[in-house]
């Protein structure tokens, strides 16, 4: 799936993981150069406020 970063950037969501020291639930996600990215998933599915508007860190693209 793809997601749109809230500032602009395309990333897909390529699975999710655990990380290995505690067990923290981890989003892996590539973006539209091949570059893999890990986020915790509560941060990749988090809101941001930006100029006094909340929205999805990522929001869903398909």
């Amino acid at each position: 799936m793809r997601y749109r970063h809230y500032k602009g950037g395309i990333y897909e969501l390529m699975c999710e993981a655990l990380l290995e020291s505690d067990h923290t639930p981890v989003i892996v996600y590539r973006d539209e150069g091949g570059a893999v990215w890990v986020r915790p998933r509560d941060a990749f599915f988090d809101t941001v406020t930006v100029g006094g508007a909340t929205q999805p860190r990522f929001a869903p693209l398909d």
